[in-house]
């Protein structure tokens, strides 16, 4: 709860700069495109800084330039500081371009920067030149220009330099971040480092998995990391009750330092949030495993379509399936299921939290 800093209301401060901080602190916020209530990169943030606006994150992107997207497990807002630990991935889609781009060319990718180059910044509304096409999946788009400008992107090619909700400007990355030359691409023991540093920092103690959430390739890297840290005493095996069979580690000084929580501090969590996404160590740690029910039949589902974990102290004390209805300005609650019985003051202290994320979610 403390490597989250979810154990206090607001461990961040606030404006732009706690939106930074909580960002580096945690070492990506993902991306996503449900608006069933407010996104799930807003809510993160909110969930850790009680005066957060949408704007912070905005002027971080755009003006002081100081986060970018890129794909960690998911798309996320990442530090600029750590453009470089995405290098390797970046020229593996430049070497071997997924499939996932069909057949988008060569020629075509210098074509668009050439584009970019004469006109500026695009998003796909600007390009309006383009021979349709039919979709080939649900998500996808009648503009061959949509699928060479996300090549590029994965490709570090370009950068999304600014987003209106999910429509994406792109430019060209190097003058995007005004670079005479690029960052130094990390080594795979440098990277394996980052991302062990990165999870030991927002999770306190970590596994092999935690670490290289849904990254196997990294794990062998990982784990050559982890056992030099503990050669040199730096890391401590430890054991979690009820998964001993499941190796952890910790900084010794991490296992030393006393926290406190609140134990009526109430959070309201985003499923995508890095203390839920992480389905087997939210289950081990809590005895809570989380389902997206989004993708559930309906006559199936446990908690709502779109159900999120509250906690109160550190127990995922009830679930809340929650939609904002935008043209009454009211955020409904759908379904409302305790996990424990519940006192008086968690019942006030839960309907305290949910109008403070209702007018967070209606306000402009």
């Amino acid at each position: 709860m403390a490597a989250q800093r979810l154990d206090e209301r607001a461990p961040f401060g606030a404006g732009p700069n706690a939106a930074q901080a909580a960002i580096e602190h945690l070492g990506y916020v993902q991306i996503d495109t449900i608006n069933v209530i407010e996104r799930c990169h807003h809510h993160i943030l909110f969930s850790r800084i009680p005066d957060y606006s949408r704007a912070d994150l905005a002027q971080l992107q755009s003006q002081s330039k100081s986060i970018f997207e890129y794909w960690t497990h998911a798309l996320s807002y990442v530090p600029s500081a750590d453009f470089r630990f995405f290098g390797a991935a970046m020229q593996k889609f430049r070497d071997t371009p997924s499939t996932w781009f069909g057949s988008v060319t060569t020629a075509e990718v210098k074509a668009m920067t050439q584009r970019l180059l004469n006109e500026g910044p695009l998003s796909i509304r600007d390009i309006e030149d383009d021979v349709l096409v039919e979709k080939t999946h649900a998500w996808g788009s009648k503009k061959p220009s949509k699928r060479v400008l996300q090549l590029m992107f994965f490709q570090g090619l370009v950068t999304i330099s600014e987003r209106a909700g999910m429509l994406k400007t792109y430019e060209l990355t190097h003058r995007h971040f005004e670079w005479q030359t690029p960052p130094r691409r990390a080594t795979e023991q440098q990277t394996a480092n980052y991302l062990l540093d990165r999870a030991l920092k927002a999770q306190g103690f970590v596994s092999l998995a935690s670490v290289c959430h849904l990254n196997a390739g990294m794990k062998k890297a990982a784990s050559e990391a982890i056992e030099a840290r503990v050669r040199r005493k730096q890391l401590v095996a430890v054991a979690l009750e009820g998964a001993e069979k499941i190796a952890h580690w910790a900084k010794p000084e991490t296992l030393e330092t006393e926290h406190s929580i609140d134990p009526e501090l109430v959070h309201i969590l985003s499923p995508f949030d890095p203390l839920i996404i992480l389905r087997k160590r939210l289950e081990m740690v809590f005895d809570y495993s989380h389902v997206f029910e989004a993708y559930v039949p309906a006559a199936k589902r446990k908690y709502g379509y779109f159900a999120l974990p509250v906690l109160i102290g550190d127990r995922v004390a009830a679930v809340v399936d929650l939609k904002t209805d935008r043209s009454t300005k009211t955020l409904k609650v759908q379904h409302f299921v305790w996990r424990e019985t519940p006192t008086a003051e968690s019942k006030a202290a839960i309907d305290a939290e949910l109008g403070r994320f209702e007018s967070f979610q209606l306000r402009g």
